[in-house]
């Protein structure tokens, strides 16, 4: 594979598109590989670059069916249920504390927090 076409920022031929204007258009890239890539300049630091995909190659996003909304649903649940106390914190529990709030700051340790 030979290197890749390279575009200024915002001048991108007609045809191509990022991952996001793809699924905004409700487009996935179905397996094609990057085909040009766009560079942001920036002052004293590497440019930003965004990778483009071509629009014609580009397949339909897969509907979601029963099982994967089955999934998903027990997958965001899981992520309410603290690993300490087990119960369903009602909120997703936060990467940071890794347990509910109870559980975190037990009582009197937050009663300096307003609420």
């Amino acid at each position: 594979m030979g290197a890749l076409p390279v575009f200024r920022w915002r001048l991108a031929p007609d045809g191509y598109a990022t991952y996001r204007q793809l699924r905004a258009r409700g487009l996935r890239p179905g397996g094609q590989d990057v085909a040009a890539q766009l560079e942001r300049p920036r002052r004293r630091r590497p440019p930003l670059v965004a990778y483009l995909y071509r629009i014609d190659l580009a397949k339909p996003v897969r509907p979601m069916t029963q099982a994967r909304w089955a999934a998903l649903a027990k997958a965001n649940a899981a992520r309410r249920i603290c690993p300490a106390c087990r119960r369903d914190a009602g909120y997703v529990i936060p990467a940071s504390l890794g347990m509910c709030v109870p559980c975190a700051y037990p009582e009197g340790a937050c009663d300096g927090i307003a609420a």
